[in-house]
């Protein structure tokens, strides 16, 4: 029997997948938990430098696993299979690493909350998109009231939300929703290059970046420009800032570590 999620490694890019490709990669409680075990390993392993979350088959994924919930006490199942993924959710915004979405198919209901918590995400052509809740009478979960507001707006994030509507990767795009929008067959090449770039990247500064733009929004100016100054501070004292200050001065490109 094949892992309901995959986690392979390719150098300093952790490939985190959904794979339940038969049920279009629908999260039932065994993927839940799988999902928050591979988020666990990538956080123990310090020279994963970035991950680029999808999905096997058509699709990204339909969201919770309604089976899951067809019992007489739903409510009851909700903590299992809810409660991992969102433990996963916050180890995605806390980790230094940043987190791609690669996006096909249809990314709807749950699924649609994760790629919403990662911090970039690439779309191919086609993809269709709704966050769905509605549609099942539920509300959200895995952070979509969270995200899909910075990232949409609020107009926009209660017009996806209360609506329950099918839209596009274009419109997607438009929302803000998705950094880039490209054909099926150039997603993965897409998706490389910008996982290539974040991989090579100062992985400390990066995460203090995350952590600094999620806060924003929360805090007023003078609270953000404290944090600010403290994030710079601690950054200041990386081996890569000191290395990349050192090689502008000289003129060359700077080499980062991750450290």
């Amino acid at each position: 029997m094949s892992e309901p999620v995959t986690l392979r490694r390719e150098g300093a890019i952790a490939h985190l997948r959904f794979n339940r490709p038969g049920q279009l990669n629908a999260v039932n409680v065994p993927t839940a938990r799988a999902f928050l075990a591979c988020c666990q390993e990538i956080a123990a392993t310090p020279d994963i430098r970035a991950v680029v979350l999808g999905g096997e088959g058509d699709a990204f994924g339909v969201g919770g696993d309604l089976n899951e919930l067809g019992g007489a006490d739903a409510a009851a199942a909700v903590p299992g299979l809810i409660g991992p993924v969102h433990e996963a959710a916050k180890l995605m915004g806390a980790l230094d690493v940043p987190f791609i979405a690669r996006l096909h198919g249809v990314v709807a209901g749950g699924s649609l909350s994760l790629a919403m918590s990662c911090d970039l995400a690439i779309a191919a052509e086609g993809t269709k998109f709704n966050l769905a809740y509605v549609n099942i009478g539920a509300t959200c979960d895995g952070s979509a009231t969270w995200s899909l507001p910075r990232v949409a707006g609020l107009r926009n994030a209660m017009a996806i939300a209360l609506l329950g509507e099918t839209f596009d990767a274009a419109e997607a795009f438009r929302y803000g929703m998705v950094n880039k929008v490209v054909p099926l067959a150039e997603l993965d090449a897409n998706v490389d290059t910008v996982a290539q770039r974040l991989a090579a990247g100062p992985t400390l500064a990066i995460g203090r970046m995350k952590r600094l733009m999620r806060a924003s929004l929360q805090n007023d100016l003078p609270t953000q420009l404290d944090l600010e100054q403290a994030e710079f501070v601690a950054n200041a004292r990386t081996e890569d800032f000191k290395g990349a200050v050192a090689a502008f001065l000289k003129k060359q490109k700077p080499v980062f570590s991750g450290r």
